[in-house]
């Protein structure tokens, strides 16, 4: 006999809202139904992109980020 049951999918554990019933032991399928994706910050440089011999510092990126000159009224 088929069931299905609600359940929460997180960090890779699956937590069932309810028990089955009449089931010890079964094998299942897991249907993902409504998905949340994470929201990934775009960045135009990652550390270790140009580093050559040398890694990206933290100092790298704060001079690489750039967000607009509001004095040049350029609208950004």
């Amino acid at each position: 006999m088929l069931q299905s049951i609600e359940g929460l999918y997180k960090h890779g554990q699956i937590e069932l809202i309810e028990l089955p019933e009449d089931i010890a032991e079964s094998r299942v399928i897991v249907t993902f139904l409504d998905t949340k994706t994470q929201q990934i910050k775009k960045q135009i440089m990652q550390f270790g992109m140009f580093s050559g011999n040398q890694q990206s510092t933290a100092a790298d990126f704060q001079i690489a980020d750039f967000s607009g000159n509001q004095e040049d009224r350029l609208d950004w």
